[in-house]
């Protein structure tokens, strides 16, 4: 005999697993296209959007730590695809710039840097989309083993063969 709702909970699991792998699917195809991953090339999309944005910035457009963008734009400077630039009207204040190589890479892009679910949630009306906000926020509330340090983690990271690489100050902030 079924609990009541098993098939129900079975249909949720299975678009957690349509969405996990779509995304999944869509950061593989994005590396392989673009050499880099999907964390990397949205860098670089903010940046050709944005030239001269600083890091402070854009870690609040990427919704991830400063010290994870940080991370991101140093490996992304020693690849050539970035350039730091002082700020002629503040030298304190460094600016970031796409290179030849950088704008390359903007041009191999299959779609958007930041993954198909972004796009998604964008799309969808905004009554669904706060709708959607409650019911995922009370499933997180029973979630056992929660990490909320995920939440400023970039997708591609997370659905990565390598799996996120958090570094020791997050960790340390988290706790």
């Amino acid at each position: 005999m079924d609990l009541p709702g098993q098939n129900l909970q079975l249909e949720v699991l299975q678009q957690f697993r349509v969405i996990y792998g779509s995304m999944r699917q869509y950061f593989r195809e994005l590396e392989e296209r673009c050499g880099l991953p999907g964390s990397q090339t949205w860098v670089l999309q903010e940046v050709a959007h944005t030239p001269q944005i600083g890091i402070t910035e854009l870690a609040g457009r990427l919704g991830i730590h400063q010290s994870t963008c940080s991370s991101l734009v140093d490996k992304l400077v020693a690849k050539a695809y970035l350039l730091k630039k002082k700020d002629s009207n503040d030298q304190r204040r460094i600016g970031l710039l796409l290179t030849e190589l950088g704008m390359e890479i903007i041009g191999k892009l299959p779609g958007p840097a930041e993954g198909v679910l972004p796009r998604a949630l964008a799309d969808i009306p905004l009554v669904a989309l706060k709708t959607l906000n409650i019911n995922l926020d009370e499933l997180i509330q029973h979630l056992p083993g929660r990490d909320e340090l995920y939440a400023t983690t970039p997708l591609s990271e997370i659905v990565s063969d390598q799996g996120p690489s958090l570094s020791a100050s997050q960790r340390a902030q988290s706790e």
